[in-house]
């Protein structure tokens, strides 16, 4: 059986939530307390070839990742 996706990645930002003791505000809180130690920056890598931010990684927000990933629980 494989595993992986949506199914382990909801998962595992609710485990987060969880780790953290605070209460869930549909996940903002990395974007309204945003600070740049708590997130991983994925600044390379691609999911298509658009040419822009929506399908390049690239330094700050970006599409395919977003703000980054999780450094610890202090980014929920």
């Amino acid at each position: 059986m494989a595993c992986g996706g949506t199914s382990v990645g909801a998962a595992l930002i609710a485990g987060g939530y969880g780790v953290n003791g605070g209460s869930v505000n549909y996940g903002s809180e990395p974007y309204t307390d945003y600070n740049s130690s708590y997130l991983w920056d994925v600044t390379s890598g691609s999911h298509g070839n658009c040419g822009n931010l929506l399908c390049e990684a690239t330094s700050g927000y970006d599409g395919p990742t977003g703000l980054g990933t999780p450094n610890g629980s202090a980014a929920f």
